[in-house]
């Protein structure tokens, strides 16, 4: 019958002895791990026998199993030491700690799964369903995927960071790329990606933008050009950054604009 050997009060080793590699095998550990544990004072170097060798008895595999078990759970190797000097009341205590700390991490990664799940899914909570809809139809018009994609990418800035305004520029977009005309422009603004920074397509593309701007809102406040105003211009940064052609035709309509 298999007595218990309780951790660090009794040497238990019930006449039966493996060697290094078979307890690293039983015990699913690698025999570099054993040696680590008996470095760092985890587990207690065992008796050699007569050519050297290290013999280990069944408390150390008990004891090597507890050492994993803690280990697995993310205990740091000094902890464990300290542990194997406790009281029973300390480990059973010291124990729930690590249990209840393991389960706060859980629940934060099942959070970031989730997250991640979404993401996989296409944004499918990031946004609202009215807007995935809009976005889904630009291809229809003309609009490349580079563009459609960047705006999934604008929008999900937009809804997670001003999201009591996001809907009202939504729609305003919305109502914009119904108009023909002015859908014209956002596609010649979309193919206008690849274009030289010095074609003349480019001067003529920016005057057409803030003709459109100046007959859609006037002279007065401008979207983006509020109190909040950092994020519309993160926004540009981002769409900026993607083209030469873009870039340049951000600081002409800005010049336009400012006269």
């Amino acid at each position: 019958m298999v007595r218990p050997c309780p951790w660090g009060k009794v040497k238990c080793d019930h006449g039966q002895v493996i060697t290094i590699g078979q307890l690293a095998k039983h015990v699913g550990v690698s025999t570099k791990t054993i040696r680590v544990y008996h470095d760092k004072g985890l587990l207690p170097e065992p008796d050699r026998d007569a050519s050297g060798y290290r013999r280990y008895g069944a408390g150390h595999a008990i004891d090597l199993i507890k050492i994993r078990t803690l280990a697995e759970a993310g205990v740091p190797l000094a902890r464990i030491r300290d542990l194997r000097s406790a009281t029973d009341d300390e480990f059973r205590q010291a124990l729930h700690q690590i249990d209840t700390d393991l389960s706060s991490r859980i629940r934060g990664l099942r959070a970031t799964q989730k997250r991640l799940r979404q993401l996989a899914d296409g944004y499918s909570l990031a946004i609202p369903a009215e807007v995935r809809s809009h976005l889904a139809q630009l291809p229809r018009f003309g609009f490349t995927e580079r563009w459609v994609a960047l705006q999934y990418d604008l929008w999900i800035l937009v809804f997670a960071t001003q999201p009591d305004t996001a809907m009202t520029r939504f729609h305003d977009e919305a109502q914009i790329l119904a108009d023909p005309a002015l859908r014209e422009v956002f596609l010649d603004y979309d193919h206008a990606h690849d274009l030289d920074p010095d074609d003349r397509r480019i001067d003529d593309l920016a005057r057409r933008i803030v003709s459109a701007i100046f007959e859609r809102y006037g002279t007065g406040d401008l979207p983006g050009h509020d109190a909040r105003a950092e994020i519309p211009a993160l926004i540009q940064a981002a769409v900026n950054a993607s083209s030469p052609a873009w870039r340049r035709l951000d600081t002409l309509i800005r010049e336009q604009l400012g006269a």
